[in-house]
Protein backbone atom coordinates (compact mmCIF):
# COMPACT_ATOMS: atom_id res chain seq x y z
CA UNK A 1 0.00 0.00 0.00
CA UNK A 2 0.05 2.01 -1.73
CA UNK A 3 -1.05 0.17 -4.75
CA UNK A 4 -1.14 1.35 -8.38
CA UNK A 5 -4.93 3.11 -7.94
CA UNK A 6 -4.04 4.99 -5.47
CA UNK A 7 -1.06 6.07 -7.22
CA UNK A 8 -3.13 7.20 -10.12
CA UNK A 9 -5.73 8.98 -7.67
CA UNK A 10 -2.85 10.85 -6.71
CA UNK A 11 -1.54 11.64 -10.42
CA UNK A 12 -4.84 13.01 -11.45
CA UNK A 13 -4.75 14.93 -8.36
CA UNK A 14 -1.33 16.63 -9.07
CA UNK A 15 -2.27 17.11 -12.77
CA UNK A 16 -5.13 19.13 -11.61
CA UNK A 17 -3.59 21.28 -9.18
CA UNK A 18 0.57 21.65 -9.77
CA UNK A 19 1.22 20.43 -13.50
CA UNK A 20 2.25 23.75 -15.34
CA UNK A 21 3.20 25.39 -12.09
CA UNK A 22 6.61 27.09 -11.04
CA UNK A 23 8.43 25.64 -8.14
CA UNK A 24 9.57 28.40 -5.71
CA UNK A 25 11.30 26.28 -3.16
CA UNK A 26 12.12 23.05 -2.15
CA UNK A 27 12.81 22.20 1.62
CA UNK A 28 14.03 18.94 2.80
CA UNK A 29 13.40 18.41 6.34
CA UNK A 30 14.06 14.89 6.57
CA UNK A 31 16.48 13.45 3.41
CA UNK A 32 16.76 10.10 4.89
CA UNK A 33 13.91 7.91 3.06
CA UNK A 34 14.63 4.25 1.16
CA UNK A 35 17.16 5.99 -0.52
CA UNK A 36 18.87 9.25 0.24
CA UNK A 37 16.92 12.46 -0.78
CA UNK A 38 19.78 14.15 -3.57
CA UNK A 39 20.33 17.38 -0.88
CA UNK A 40 21.16 19.66 -3.82
CA UNK A 41 17.68 18.83 -4.85
CA UNK A 42 16.59 22.52 -4.40
CA UNK A 43 18.85 24.01 -6.86
CA UNK A 44 17.71 21.65 -9.52
CA UNK A 45 14.14 22.32 -8.93
CA UNK A 46 13.70 25.81 -7.64
CA UNK A 47 12.61 27.93 -10.72
CA UNK A 48 11.30 24.98 -12.65
CA UNK A 49 8.25 24.33 -13.88
CA UNK A 50 6.54 21.02 -14.14
CA UNK A 51 5.43 19.89 -17.13
CA UNK A 52 4.25 17.24 -16.85
CA UNK A 53 2.76 14.23 -13.89
CA UNK A 54 3.31 10.73 -15.04
CA UNK A 55 2.93 7.42 -13.32
CA UNK A 56 4.76 3.94 -13.98
CA UNK A 57 3.56 1.15 -11.96
CA UNK A 58 3.56 2.45 -8.42
CA UNK A 59 6.02 5.31 -9.14
CA UNK A 60 4.97 9.09 -9.97
CA UNK A 61 7.47 10.16 -12.55
CA UNK A 62 7.72 14.67 -12.25
CA UNK A 63 8.82 16.13 -15.09
CA UNK A 64 10.66 19.03 -14.91
CA UNK A 65 11.86 19.31 -18.56
CA UNK A 66 16.11 19.15 -17.27
CA UNK A 67 15.06 16.09 -15.83
CA UNK A 68 12.28 13.86 -14.02
CA UNK A 69 11.60 13.19 -10.39
CA UNK A 70 10.25 10.09 -9.24
CA UNK A 71 8.09 9.58 -6.37
CA UNK A 72 6.96 6.57 -4.04
CA UNK A 73 4.82 5.79 -1.69
CA UNK A 74 6.52 3.37 -0.05
CA UNK A 75 3.92 1.83 2.64
CA UNK A 76 2.78 4.70 3.93
CA UNK A 77 3.69 7.79 2.57
CA UNK A 78 1.06 10.40 0.68
CA UNK A 79 1.90 13.87 -1.33
CA UNK A 80 -1.00 16.47 -0.29
CA UNK A 81 -1.39 19.71 -1.92
CA UNK A 82 -2.86 22.63 0.38
CA UNK A 83 -2.70 26.66 -0.54
CA UNK A 84 -2.05 27.04 3.19
CA UNK A 85 -0.19 24.22 4.70
CA UNK A 86 0.63 25.22 8.29
CA UNK A 87 3.38 24.59 10.03
CA UNK A 88 5.14 21.28 9.03
CA UNK A 89 4.21 17.84 11.60
CA UNK A 90 5.83 15.00 12.83
CA UNK A 91 7.32 12.80 9.25
CA UNK A 92 6.34 15.82 6.82
CA UNK A 93 10.04 15.46 5.23
CA UNK A 94 9.71 17.38 2.41
CA UNK A 95 7.87 20.22 0.97
CA UNK A 96 7.45 21.63 -3.30
CA UNK A 97 5.94 25.17 -2.65
CA UNK A 98 4.48 26.59 -5.34
CA UNK A 99 3.46 30.13 -6.13
CA UNK A 100 -0.46 28.86 -4.71
CA UNK A 101 0.15 26.82 -2.49
CA UNK A 102 2.51 23.62 -0.86
CA UNK A 103 2.81 19.72 -2.45
CA UNK A 104 3.83 18.39 0.85
CA UNK A 105 5.79 14.24 1.60
CA UNK A 106 4.84 13.12 4.23
CA UNK A 107 5.95 9.01 5.23
CA UNK A 108 5.98 8.06 8.68
CA UNK A 109 7.83 4.88 8.01
CA UNK A 110 10.45 6.50 5.40
CA UNK A 111 10.04 3.35 2.68
CA UNK A 112 9.36 5.76 0.57
CA UNK A 113 11.35 7.32 -2.00
CA UNK A 114 12.49 10.76 -4.12
CA UNK A 115 14.53 10.29 -6.85
CA UNK A 116 16.12 12.46 -9.20
CA UNK A 117 16.97 11.52 -13.02
CA UNK A 118 18.70 13.87 -14.78
CA UNK A 119 17.37 14.06 -18.34
CA UNK A 120 21.31 14.04 -19.59
CA UNK A 121 21.07 10.65 -18.67
CA UNK A 122 18.77 9.21 -21.11
CA UNK A 123 14.95 7.93 -21.40
CA UNK A 124 13.43 8.06 -17.90
CA UNK A 125 11.75 4.29 -18.64
CA UNK A 126 15.14 3.16 -18.63
CA UNK A 127 15.77 3.72 -15.40
CA UNK A 128 16.93 1.19 -12.96
CA UNK A 129 14.11 1.59 -10.64
CA UNK A 130 11.27 1.21 -14.13
CA UNK A 131 13.22 -0.81 -16.78
CA UNK A 132 11.93 -4.10 -15.18
CA UNK A 133 8.05 -3.50 -14.60
CA UNK A 134 5.91 -5.48 -16.45
CA UNK A 135 3.51 -4.45 -18.89
CA UNK A 136 0.64 -1.45 -17.68
CA UNK A 137 -2.52 -3.03 -17.03
CA UNK A 138 -4.58 -0.28 -17.98
CA UNK A 139 -2.65 0.40 -21.26
CA UNK A 140 -3.56 -0.95 -24.75
CA UNK A 141 -0.65 -3.73 -24.68
CA UNK A 142 -2.57 -5.37 -21.96
CA UNK A 143 -4.91 -8.58 -22.98
CA UNK A 144 -5.44 -11.97 -22.30
CA UNK A 145 -2.57 -12.92 -25.09
CA UNK A 146 0.17 -10.63 -23.18
CA UNK A 147 -1.00 -12.17 -20.32
CA UNK A 148 -0.91 -15.71 -21.29
CA UNK A 149 2.74 -14.87 -22.79
CA UNK A 150 3.65 -13.80 -19.70
CA UNK A 151 3.09 -16.51 -17.45
CA UNK A 152 3.91 -18.92 -19.97
CA UNK A 153 6.60 -21.21 -18.19
CA UNK A 154 6.13 -19.49 -14.56
CA UNK A 155 5.25 -22.65 -12.26
CA UNK A 156 4.91 -20.03 -9.04
CA UNK A 157 1.11 -19.80 -7.73
CA UNK A 158 -0.47 -17.34 -10.28
CA UNK A 159 -1.30 -14.70 -7.39
CA UNK A 160 2.12 -14.97 -6.56
CA UNK A 161 3.28 -14.13 -10.13
CA UNK A 162 0.85 -11.10 -10.39
CA UNK A 163 2.40 -9.39 -7.59
CA UNK A 164 6.15 -10.18 -8.67
CA UNK A 165 5.39 -7.29 -11.29
CA UNK A 166 7.61 -8.17 -14.02
CA UNK A 167 4.69 -9.65 -16.16
CA UNK A 168 1.90 -6.97 -15.37
CA UNK A 169 3.03 -3.73 -12.91
CA UNK A 170 0.57 -2.44 -10.06
CA UNK A 171 -1.59 -5.32 -8.95
CA UNK A 172 -0.62 -5.37 -5.68
CA UNK A 173 -2.31 -7.52 -2.92
CA UNK A 174 -5.66 -6.50 -2.48
CA UNK A 175 -6.06 -6.14 -6.36
CA UNK A 176 -4.85 -9.20 -7.29
CA UNK A 177 -6.83 -11.22 -5.12
CA UNK A 178 -9.85 -9.13 -6.08
CA UNK A 179 -9.15 -9.67 -9.87
CA UNK A 180 -8.16 -13.58 -9.55
CA UNK A 181 -11.91 -13.62 -7.71
CA UNK A 182 -13.79 -11.56 -10.24
CA UNK A 183 -11.82 -14.46 -12.72
CA UNK A 184 -13.07 -17.84 -11.15
CA UNK A 185 -9.76 -18.72 -10.37
CA UNK A 186 -8.26 -19.88 -7.25
CA UNK A 187 -5.03 -17.74 -6.27
CA UNK A 188 -2.85 -21.15 -5.46
CA UNK A 189 -3.24 -22.39 -9.24
CA UNK A 190 -0.02 -22.80 -11.04
CA UNK A 191 0.87 -19.78 -12.98
CA UNK A 192 1.50 -21.40 -15.97
CA UNK A 193 -1.15 -23.72 -16.05
CA UNK A 194 -3.78 -20.51 -16.84
CA UNK A 195 -4.58 -21.55 -20.65
CA UNK A 196 -5.63 -18.71 -23.08
CA UNK A 197 -9.86 -18.21 -22.14
CA UNK A 198 -8.89 -18.10 -17.96
CA UNK A 199 -5.74 -15.73 -19.24
CA UNK A 200 -8.60 -13.55 -20.72
CA UNK A 201 -11.02 -13.57 -17.92
CA UNK A 202 -7.94 -12.75 -15.38
CA UNK A 203 -7.31 -9.68 -18.27
CA UNK A 204 -10.62 -8.45 -18.22
CA UNK A 205 -10.68 -8.93 -14.79
CA UNK A 206 -7.67 -7.21 -13.92
CA UNK A 207 -8.72 -3.81 -16.11
CA UNK A 208 -12.05 -3.98 -14.58
CA UNK A 209 -10.75 -4.44 -10.93
CA UNK A 210 -8.23 -1.64 -11.13
CA UNK A 211 -10.79 1.01 -12.99
CA UNK A 212 -13.61 0.54 -10.39
CA UNK A 213 -10.25 1.29 -7.35
CA UNK A 214 -9.46 4.43 -9.57
CA UNK A 215 -13.41 5.72 -9.70
CA UNK A 216 -13.96 4.93 -6.23
CA UNK A 217 -10.74 7.64 -5.18
CA UNK A 218 -8.42 4.33 -3.80
CA UNK A 219 -8.70 1.82 -0.58
CA UNK A 220 -8.17 3.31 2.53
CA UNK A 221 -6.82 0.69 5.21
CA UNK A 222 -4.80 3.03 7.38
CA UNK A 223 -2.06 5.84 5.70
CA UNK A 224 -3.75 6.47 2.14
CA UNK A 225 -5.25 9.57 1.28
CA UNK A 226 -5.77 11.35 -1.94
CA UNK A 227 -3.21 14.87 -2.55
CA UNK A 228 -6.51 16.41 -1.52
CA UNK A 229 -6.82 14.95 1.81
CA UNK A 230 -9.81 12.53 0.58
CA UNK A 231 -9.69 8.74 1.50
CA UNK A 232 -10.41 6.15 -1.06
CA UNK A 233 -13.76 4.02 -0.54
CA UNK A 234 -12.80 1.04 -2.42
CA UNK A 235 -12.26 -1.58 0.58
CA UNK A 236 -16.61 -1.66 0.99
CA UNK A 237 -16.97 -2.83 -2.49
CA UNK A 238 -14.25 -6.14 -1.89
CA UNK A 239 -15.84 -9.55 -2.45
CA UNK A 240 -13.05 -11.72 -1.02
CA UNK A 241 -10.34 -9.38 0.54
CA UNK A 242 -9.42 -8.65 4.22
CA UNK A 243 -13.08 -11.01 4.66
CA UNK A 244 -12.03 -14.37 5.88
CA UNK A 245 -15.13 -16.18 7.63
CA UNK A 246 -17.31 -14.06 6.01
CA UNK A 247 -19.94 -15.38 3.65
CA UNK A 248 -19.36 -15.01 -0.22
CA UNK A 249 -21.44 -12.17 -1.73
CA UNK A 250 -21.89 -14.54 -4.58
CA UNK A 251 -22.52 -17.76 -3.04
CA UNK A 252 -22.77 -17.47 0.48
CA UNK A 253 -19.52 -19.57 1.15
CA UNK A 254 -17.23 -18.62 3.36
CA UNK A 255 -14.14 -16.81 2.25
CA UNK A 256 -11.24 -18.35 3.39
CA UNK A 257 -7.71 -17.25 3.91
CA UNK A 258 -3.98 -18.52 3.68
CA UNK A 259 -0.53 -17.08 3.62
CA UNK A 260 1.48 -16.96 0.36
CA UNK A 261 4.93 -15.52 0.26
CA UNK A 262 4.40 -14.11 3.59
CA UNK A 263 1.58 -12.12 2.13
CA UNK A 264 -2.22 -12.84 3.15
CA UNK A 265 -4.79 -14.10 0.64
CA UNK A 266 -8.59 -14.32 0.32
CA UNK A 267 -10.40 -16.47 -1.60
CA UNK A 268 -13.24 -18.24 -1.84
CA UNK A 269 -13.60 -22.32 -2.51
CA UNK A 270 -16.65 -22.28 -3.87
CA UNK A 271 -16.71 -19.53 -6.95
CA UNK A 272 -12.74 -20.08 -7.11
CA UNK A 273 -12.42 -23.81 -8.20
Amino acid sequence: MPELPEVEVVRLGLAGTVRGRVVERVEIRESRLRWPVRRDLPELLEGRTLDSVGRRGKYLTLDFGRGTLLVHLGMSGNLRFAASPGPPARHDHVDFVFGHGTLRYHDPRRFGAIVWHDAKDGDVLAHPLLAGLGVEPLSDAFDGAALHRGLHGRRAPVKQVLLAGDVVVGVGNIYASESLFRAGIRPTTPANRLGRERCERLAVAIRATLSEAIACGGTTLRDFVASDGAAGCFQVECFVYDRGGQPCRVCGAPVRGLRQAQRSTWYCPRCQR
